[in-house]
């Protein structure tokens, strides 16, 4: 009787504690979610993770506090979120370099695939071939790649602005310079400023740049040409074939934040994503909305890391 006892009221105080958990999630969100933003204020994942933040606190009713942690090409905001407690409170930007491409380079502190609970995708833009208008000649790519020396911004060793880079020049045969960048932002003001003389960001930093006449556009790394840059060509139809590389952006949480959490962020941020002024507000800075379910981003995040190392070692690319 005495061990019958003992397990009713166990039963009863775990059954508390799973009603109390239930709850909790029900409630979520109860009080402000930081979102940690892993490059400098002003490049084009601080926009995106902005404007997303903005719409989706009004959705979930409690502020969204954007905080960028840029360096290490993004390992230290992603480390810094994967180490955070698993309830919802503590969101990462996770995007093509956190979940791409430093995987496939790198001994991370951090699993890409381990330590975290994908939410959803927000969405995609294409690395584009830039170069500074009034202190580089080159008006074409074909002209570009016949100038070896030349200095170009990344925002990192093994970030997809290196790595698109690198493989631009293993093709091509040239040897350019890198310069290191904490995040786009920073990169794009030497480029500007005529430290550097050419990188490849994604086309929602560069293109107010582009549309003001500052930076020359190349060539675009995707599949197809761009609306907003009809006459832009793709670096693939210039003689590079099947050269692809986009940004990517979307948000991720810790490893095992509970289900209903993940299924209530993902509830807000495609909801969000389906606003017909945030979709224009996107589109019209060079963003295609990519709304995913958790399941599905996590499976596009697994392919993106197949895919860049892939590329690293079919490229060769020595990036010690």
């Amino acid at each position: 009787m005495r061990r019958l006892h003992i397990f009713t009221i166990l039963f009863a105080l775990g059954a508390a504690l799973c009603a109390n958990g239930a709850s909790a999630q029900a409630e979520f969100p109860t009080k402000p979610v930081k979102l940690v933003v892993p490059v400098a204020p002003g490049a084009g994942a601080d926009f995106l993770a902005r404007t997303v933040a903005d719409k989706m606190s009004a959705l979930l009713g409690k502020p969204i506090v954007v905080e960028n942690k840029a360096g290490a090409s993004g390992s230290i905001a992603s480390e810094f979120v994967a180490k955070s407690p698993a309830d919802g409170y503590t969101l990462l930007e996770c995007y093509v370099v956190t979940h791409g491409t430093n995987p496939a380079v790198s001994k991370l502190p951090y699993d890409a695939i381990a330590d975290f609970s994908p939410v959803g995708m927000i969405a995609a833009t294409p690395n584009v071939l830039v170069v500074n208008a009034s202190k580089v000649p080159a008006k074409t790519l074909q002209e570009f790649v016949t100038a070896d020396g030349m200095s170009y911004a990344s925002t990192g060793v093994g970030s997809a602005t290196h790595l698109t880079m690198e493989y631009l020049m293993q093709q091509a045969g040239i040897k350019l310079v890198q310069v290191p960048y904490k995040g786009a932002a920073p990169g794009v003001a030497d480029l500007l400023g005529g430290q550097v003389e050419a990188m490849f960001p994604s086309l929602i930093t560069a293109l107010p740049h582009i549309r003001d006449g500052r930076l020359r556009a190349l060539g675009m790394a995707s599949g197809r040409r761009f609306p907003l840059l009809p006459d832009v060509p793709t670096v693939a139809e210039l003689g590079y074939p099947a050269f692809n590389a986009s940004q990517w952006y979307g948000l991720c949480a810790p490893a095992a934040t509970p289900r209903p959490v993940v299924e209530r962020l993902n509830k807000a941020l495609n909801a969000v994503l389906a606003n017909a002024d945030v979709k224009a507000k996107l589109t019209d800075a060079a963003a295609d909305v990519e709304p995913m379910s958790p399941d599905q981003f996590a499976d596009f995040i697994r392919s993106e890391i197949a895919k860049w190392t892939r590329l690293v070692k079919a490229a060769n690319l020595k990036l010690d």
